[in-house]
């Protein structure tokens, strides 16, 4: 079976990119003729093909649309918004199946299509029925959790101790007492991307000490999984590196397949396993799994739901950027995010829905503000829209210890014994975090040699390599509250030139201000770690002028 490939249907240069109009757009493939409909609003696109889901009737422009953003089916007059991608005639009918739009570099975008769509239907099983206590799910932390199938257990994004993000994300759960000792004695471990609080190296340290040999299985991305575990010293031996959209039989009953992301593919992977016919369809943190085309009736369903993985807009100051604006914002987003996991569930209609990697806190106390701030989705909120919206659905709501009989869920969903919760009295959220033991790792890289010389600067953002990108970015190194210090770098960089001036350039030109932590700065200088760990786990604060997005320089600091 040939593994999964993402496909370019349509490319359009920059030009032809300027030339789109505000709304509905019909486009040609000059290769074989097939039509697409882009959307266009404000710089943000959407894509599909030129095909109606009902018969395969093309459409049309709808010209008692004022709007812009609905076309018409010439067969039986059906109705699609294209902002949305929903069937408006008739209602609540289909979603119209969507196409990645990647917009390139030099200002062009091509339309994506994964291929085959739907890598799963390859070799179709017959469920068959599952004896009470064969297959159990057991929640530990965040995104972790731990799979038996019969005999076997397969483990899910080990983040098991330490923070994430540098010191900026840190364990809500406390895992279950015995949670390393299973870890290490796992049939199999899957990772889905690089991030962190998924590829936790504090976690593989204990894991590589008393078992190196486990099999752990990571997606085939462009950027790889394990790209920094030379560096972390960690010594693993059985990192295998799977094809996309191929199942991988461990026996005769249990096969996985690992699959990409539509809008991170070079990064983001997620995961169905299935064991006797039976799926379990783990979306991890991917924005748009599999391109949006997913198995509908899974067995159960695991999707992130909380929101605030990102700086934005809780490190960023200045301008519109007050603390009410913030709020606002926030809950809006967090509002948007429940509501279109709630759709998506509804939607694919799985037995068992279970909302998952979420349970991060900015615990450190340097981070009250963004604690503070960062209100996060509830998974029981989350639960609550589904049972109204879907109520044929099971929710799970998972505490650390609990565990799902997936049989026993399966014969009597409202049986109280499919879920079996930790026992009275266990400790669920941890209050303790081991500050001083990370946060003087990090500090530790301060007094290193390479920075008693400004010449480091140089060389740092040379060996990054980006440059021609009219940008100039003031980085000043900062205490834990984000002050000046007086041994603290404070300098200029030019990314047009690559030049470190002393002062900002006559010319026109994007700025951006960074106040960086310096111990997260310099640690991240060192050991040439991604600058996710400053932006992702708030360790900066930023400020842009004008207030625009840089997706080249961000691009930057997520390689470096």
């Amino acid at each position: 079976m040939a593994s999964q490939i993402a496909k370019v249907l349509l490319s359009l240069d920059a030009e032809a990119v300027g030339s789109l109009k505000e709304g509905v757009n019909f486009k040609k493939s000059p290769e074989d003729g097939k039509c697409y409909i882009i959307f266009k609003s404000n710089n943000y696109f959407k894509a599909c093909k030129n095909q109606c889901k009902h018969q395969g009737g093309l459409f049309v422009k709808d010209v008692e649309d004022l709007d812009a953003m609905t076309v018409k089916c010439t067969k039986h007059n059906w109705k699609l918004n294209v902002s949305t991608m929903k069937y408006v005639n008739p209602p609540d009918s289909f979603l119209q199946d969507e196409l990645e739009v990647e917009v390139l570099d030099d200002g062009g975008l091509q339309l994506v299509e994964l291929s085959p769509v739907d890598p799963w239907m390859a070799d179709p099983r017959e469920p068959l029925e599952l004896q009470e206590g064969e297959v159990k799910v057991t929640y530990f932390t965040h995104a972790c959790m731990e799979l038996q199938f019969g005999e076997r257990r397969f483990m899910f994004d080990p983040w098991l101790k330490g923070p994430a993000f540098a010191r900026g994300w840190w364990l809500l759960h406390e895992p279950p007492a015995d949670a390393l000792d299973r870890l290490c004695a796992a049939d199999l471990i899957y990772i889905s991307h690089m991030h962190s609080d998924h590829l936790s190296y504090p976690t593989l340290k204990v894991l590589a000490e008393r078992r190196p040999d486990v099999p752990i299985y990571v997606g085939d991305t462009s950027r790889p999984v394990f790209w920094y575990l030379e560096q972390s010293q960690v010594k693993l031996t059985n990192i295998k590196v799977t094809p996309f959209g191929v199942w991988q039989h461990i026996d005769d009953h249990l096969r996985f397949m690992i699959l990409m992301d539509g809008v991170h593919p070079e990064m983001d992977t997620c995961i169905i396993v299935d064991y006797k016919g039976h799926l379990i369809l783990n979306t991890v943190d991917c924005t748009r799994p599999n391109g949006g085309r997913l198995p509908q009736n899974v067995d159960v369903l695991m999707t992130d739901f909380a929101g605030g993985a990102s700086g934005f807009p809780m490190t960023f100051y200045g301008g519109k950027y007050s603390d009410s604006w913030k709020a606002e914002f926030i809950k809006n987003e967090r509002k948007k995010l429940l509501n279109y996991k709630a759709t998506l569930v509804k939607s694919l209609q799985p037995r068992i829905y279970c909302p998952f990697a979420g349970y991060f806190v900015e615990a450190h106390p340097s981070d009250r503000y963004i604690k503070d701030t960062n209100i996060k989705n509830s998974a029981e909120h989350l639960n609550a829209l589904i049972n109204k919206l879907a109520p044929a659905i099971k929710t799970w709501t998972p505490q650390p210890g609990a565990v799902l009989d997936l049989g026993l869920a399966l014969r009597d969903p409202t049986s109280s014994e499919a879920i079996t919760n930790p026992p009275a009295g266990a400790k669920l959220y941890k209050d303790s975090w081991e500050f001083y033991l990370y946060v003087n790792e990090l500090n530790s890289a301060i007094k290193s040699d390479i920075f008693k010389h400004q010449s480091w600067i140089q060389f740092y953002y040379t060996w990054a390599g980006f440059q021609n990108y009219n940008l100039v970015v003031r980085v000043i190194e900062t205490d834990d509250k984000f002050e000046c210090i007086t041994d603290g770098y404070d300098y200029l960089v030019d990314f047009l030139d690559l030049s470190f001036p002393t002062k900002r350039p006559d010319r026109e030109h994007a700025y951006l201000e960074i106040k960086n932590r310096i111990g997260v700065m310099r640690y991240v200088v060192l050991h040439g770690c991604l600058w996710d760990d400053l932006y992702i786990g708030f360790q900066n604060r930023i400020s842009r002028d004008p207030d625009i997005y840089h997706h080249k320089y961000r691009r930057l600091i997520s390689h470096v």
